[in-house]
This record gives structure tokens, C-alpha cells and sequence, in this order.
């Protein structure tokens, strides 16, 4: 699986074996391809596989390569490493690089940079919100006496909490805290799924933020049974959203998303180290988002902070 150019005679058994429905793995297997080669020839028109059609484009598109370009080394290896290493959108690149985000789908195209479907954001993910295993509660303090302020956005401090899973029942989680504000992320790690172990988490970030943690903003989820204890320790009061109202929480899904490229879901959180943890944070916050008109999360964050 040295190479990954397909010639025509590839291309017409691919087209062959796709219609007799081979699975992709197995045309990997005969062509002595890797599976995403295959997956990427099969999806490069839309509709149905055609081995001329799929030729067609290839050759067109090998020809637009000796065309000029402003594709530098540089602002390829850039662009390939936002995307595939930092997880960025498109349009969060085009942004920062100052250039069309449709040039840089050409680009991908044109196969002019090494990403594939699969390295795009939200490739794969579903929308459909997952059924909750949790457990619930019912007690605490409703989100209904949260302030106005809160919800405009207009002040810094106040953070929605959530728990992410890996999708095994047993292991490790994190905890996501997102404030409101500047949509900074941090994340922790949960040595349990209990309300012990998000306990010492908040408690954790209460010490580390201080003052600039006001609020939070929470689910009924079993690990915020120790709502009144956290109040008691901390100061900080805890406003729970409204069951099956994941909107009320739309910062913290949002980002939870985000994470998802980083830890996907079925990967063991077990074996994530803490430099990779670290890592994640820091790309989480130092990528620009068009709601912060194309600020980063950090640099929001640093500067309420200042003033």
C-alpha cells in the first residue's frame, strides 16, 4: 500500500465490485489499497461510480496542478495541520489565512492537499442526541431564577458543566466546563462517573478560577447530586436546566461537539494522557469562533479578566 494513484484499470475494478456491494474493506483488500483510498474514489462524484466519469475528473483535476497557485509548501503544511491536527473548520482557516473558504475546498478538490472527507469537521457525527444512562435527580435550584444577565451573555464567569463519556458503561470520563461568555473550555478529567468524582472537579476549578467562577449551570445528571455541598464549599450557586432542554445548555453541547473530534466516541478516556488533555484544552481555546467575531475563547477570557 505504497502508493495511493489509482490508474483506469483500478478504477474499473472498483466500479465492478462496488455494484456486486463488496464492502470497501474488501476492494481495499484486492486493489492492495488502503480502505480510506477507496472510500475517497468512491465518494469523488456524486451518484453512482462511474470508472470513465471518475477518470475524467481525475485527469481534469490533474491538470488545474501545473496552473499558478498561492499554494505554498508553508500554507499547505498550515492548512492540512489546522485541520487534521487541530481539528478547525474550513471556515475558521480561510479566516485566519485570508483566503476564500471555497479556494480551499478547490484545493481539496483538486486533491492539491492531503485531507480527505473524513479530516472535515462533524464528518460521521451524528446529530441525534444519545439516551440518557445516567441516572437523574429532581431537587435544586431551577434555571428559571437564573439572572437575565446570565443568559445575554454580557458578563464573564459564569460556566455550564456537562460530563462527556467515552460510550464504554465502565472507565473514565471528563468534565466540561464552558463559560458562557468567551465559550473557554476546560476540561478534566473524572476518575468515575459518580457525583464524588465531579465534586472534586468543581471544587478543583472553584480553587483554580476563584472570584471568576460566579456560576454554574448544570443538567440533572446524577453526578451534580452534591449540588448543596458544592454551594456550601465553594460559594458558587448551581441552576439546573429543565429535563430533555439540552438548549439551555447550548454553550457546553456546542462545545461538547468540538471535543468529539478530539475524543471520539468509544475511545477509552483511560488511555488519554494528561499532556494529551492538555493539549486538547489549549486547541479548544485557541481557535477563533465566528461568534466571538473570530476571536479566540482565550483571548476573550484574558481580557475580561484584565478589566
Amino acid at each position: 500500500m505504497g502508493t495511493t494513484i489509482l490508474s483506469f484499470e483500478d478504477r474499473v475494478v472498483i466500479e465492478t465490485l462496488h455494484h456486486e456491494k463488496h464492502s470497501l474493506q474488501y476492494i481495499a483488500d484486492y486493489l492492495g489499497f488502503s480502505k480510506t483510498t477507496i472510500f475517497n474514489e468512491v465518494h469523488r462524484l456524486a451518484g453512482e461510480y462511474h470508472a470513465v466519469k471518475a477518470q475524467t475528473d481525475h485527469e481534469v483535476k490533474l491538470s488545474h496542478r501545473g496552473r499558478k497557485t498561492i499554494l505554498t509548501t508553508n500554507l499547505k503544511r498550515l492548512i492540512e495541520e489546522k485541520i487534521k491536527i487541530q481539528k478547525w473548520s474550513i471556515e475558521q482557516v480561510a479566516h485566519v489565512v485570508r483566503i476564500a473558504y471555497k479556494t480551499i475546498y478547490n484545493w481539496i478538490d483538486q486533491e492539491l492537499l492531503d485531507i480527505n472527507v473524513t479530516d472535515l469537521p462533524d464528518h460521521g457525527i451524528r446529530r441525534k442526541r444519545a439516551k440518557e444512562t445516567r441516572g437523574t435527580f429532581s431537587h435544586g435550584r431551577s434555571i428559571e431564577y437564573r439572572p437575565a444577565e446570565i443568559s445575554d451573555r454580557n458578563t464573564s464567569g459564569h460556566f455550564e458543566a456537562d460530563t462527556v463519556l467515552s460510550g464504554k458503561r465502565k472507565g473514565q470520563a471528563v468534565a466540561t466546563f464552558v463559560e458562557r461568555k468567551s465559550r473557554l473550555t476546560i476540561v478534566k478529567r473524572l476518575n468515575g462517573r459518580d457525583s464524588t468524582s465531579m465534586t472534586k472537579a468543581i471544587l478543583e476549578l472553584a480553587n483554580q478560577l476563584g472570584d471568576n467562577l460566579k456560576t454554574l449551570t448544570v443538567d440533572h445528571g446524577k453526578e451534580f447530586a452534591n449540588y448543596n455541598l458544592i454551594e456550601e464549599q465553594t460559594g458558587v450557586p448551581l441552576y439546573f436546566a429543565h429535563a430533555y432542554s439540552p438548549h439551555e445548555r447550548g454553550s457546553n453541547e456546542n462545545r461538547n461537539r468540538v471535543l468529539r473530534r478530539f475524543i471520539p466516541k468509544g475511545q477509552l478516556i483511560d488511555e488519554i494522557t494528561d499532556d494529551e488533555l492538555i493539549q486538547i484544552n489549549w486547541y479548544l481555546n485557541s481557535r477563533p469562533l465566528k461568534c466571538l467575531n473570530w476571536r479566540t475563547p482565550i483571548e476573550i477570557f484574558l481580557r475580561d479578566l484584565r478589566y
